[in-house]
């Protein structure tokens, strides 16, 4: 009896330990099983996270692509209303002449430090400049406003501010000699040239720059040869010189555009030229900044660049 009792607690024993490690082989089967699932699950299928965040970028991507269009837009927006802005203030009311190289400079980011920046970050930084240009965009709208006003105030005093060039250039090439420290032809030294010279044939057109009154018309008994000055009130007056002939008198009324003299070649010349001058409040001033009626932005731009290579004048 003891020994059939005995080997029955075998056969419990063993029957036990068979369960247990069926037990065990199929829970490491199911755990492989599912974790094959889910492998092959997330290879083929997103989760609802990923599937959230995914559609999140992309919306993300969308905006941002509107905001740089909207950007761009505004930033031309921006220079053009920049562009008439410095254009009047520079020439009409007197402004500091034009910085050619104010226009070059760009401040740009890398494009290492955008790919590090977030789509967070960037969208945001993008908003704030955004909203930067519109707040300059109201202030240059509003400055040209008040420019505007100043304008309609003066009414036709405008006619009477020196605003084209005294002769025909459209091509911009008769300047040779332009304000500053030229080199005189005749004394061989560096010295204040208080106007600009016009290289032109013997007998060219010279027209009034703006209406006015002629103060004085000289015959050829100074340096400067037969010269004409006119006086268009407010502080302006004009003067061209080495004339060959006048087609005014003292005291005569004139009108901006009308032919005032033929160009010439007399007094201390050293070829036929027309010496224009601008003169405000007594003290000369560069000419070049009172062409703005005739000259655009890229033009005055061009015509600068040509004075400041010609260092001879012609008298």
């Amino acid at each position: 009896m003891a020994g059939k009792k005995d080997l029955e607690k075998l056969r419990r024993r063993k029957r036990r330990k068979q369960r247990i490690i069926r037990t065990t082989m199929q829970i490491f089967i199911w755990t492989g099983a599912a974790i094959l699932y889910y492998i092959g699950f997330s290879i083929f299928f997103d989760t609802p996270i990923e599937y959230e965040m995914k559609h999140s970028t992309d919306g993300l991507r969308r905006e941002y692509t509107r905001l740089t269009e909207r950007y761009d837009s505004l930033m031309m927006v921006l220079d053009n209303v920049a562009t008439r802005d410095r254009s009047v203030f520079r020439t009409l009311f007197e402004a500091d002449p034009y910085d050619s190289q104010t226009d070059n400079t760009a401040h740009n980011s890398s494009y290492e430090q955008l790919v590090n920046r977030s789509s967070r970050r960037l969208r945001h930084e993008l908003r704030e400049r955004i909203a930067q240009i519109e707040k300059q965009l109201i202030d240059l709208n509003n400055s040209y406003k008040q420019v505007q006003e100043r304008i309609d105030i003066a009414g036709r005093n405008c006619d009477y501010i020196p605003s084209i060039q005294p002769v025909i250039n459209n091509q911009l090439t008769l300047l040779t000699a332009s304000y500053g420290m030229r080199y005189h032809p005749f004394y061989k030294t560096l010295q204040s040239h208080q106007g600009v010279d016009y290289t032109i044939p013997e007998g060219s057109s010279v027209f009034a720059t703006a209406d006015g009154v002629v103060s004085k018309v000289s015959r050829r008994n100074s340096t400067s040869g037969t010269t004409i000055v006119i006086d268009h009130g407010n502080g302006y007056e004009t003067s061209y010189s080495h004339l060959s002939k006048t087609n005014v008198r003292k005291g005569q009324h004139i009108h901006r555009g009308d032919i005032i003299a033929l160009s010439g070649n007399t007094g201390l010349s050293l070829s036929p030229h027309l010496h224009y001058e601008v003169r405000y409040n007594g003290i000369r001033v560069d000419p070049i900044h009172y062409f703005f009626m005739e000259l655009s932005p890229s033009e005055y731009r061009r015509l600068m660049q040509i004075a400041q290579t010609g260092m001879q004048s012609f008298d």
